[in-house]
């Protein structure tokens, strides 16, 4: 048996595994971060200064300061920190503020031109359409 679900990286519960409770907790923190995935922003390449319990952001390319190298992950600001989450391609995150929906697409290289669909929304990562 393997130490995480094959989809979303769940920890599982290993049998006579001591503090149980902290591989369940980890596995409802990433179950509370990409269910129903909603975002503040999809084009943000820096971290906001004053960020709120649980807000969620899409990392534009190059991303900065504390989303340096995490580039098109999801960022979760989870006890004081930025927690990240690798997205998997068909996942869709709707960008509350303009209330469009963007897919990710980890199929194509940065700067590659992606196809719009008006059905879905308009993305200026490469990444997320």
């Amino acid at each position: 048996m393997t130490d995480t679900s094959p989809v979303l990286a769940l920890p599982y519960i290993q049998p006579s595994q001591a503090q149980k409770h902290v591989t369940h907790n980890e596995a409802l923190r990433l179950l509370d971060a990409v269910v129903q995935l909603a975002v503040q922003s999809y084009t943000q390449q820096v971290p906001p200064s004053t960020a709120s319990e649980g807000d969620r952001f899409l990392v534009a390319a190059d991303g900065q300061a504390d989303w340096a190298g995490h580039d098109h992950e999801i960022a979760v600001f989870v006890d004081g920190a930025w927690q990240f989450i690798a997205a998997l391609p068909g996942w869709v995150a709707l960008v509350s503020p303009s209330q469009a929906h963007v897919v990710y697409d980890g199929t194509r290289r940065a700067g590659a031109q992606s196809q719009r669909c008006a059905a879905i929304g308009r993305g200026r990562d490469p990444r997320w359409l």
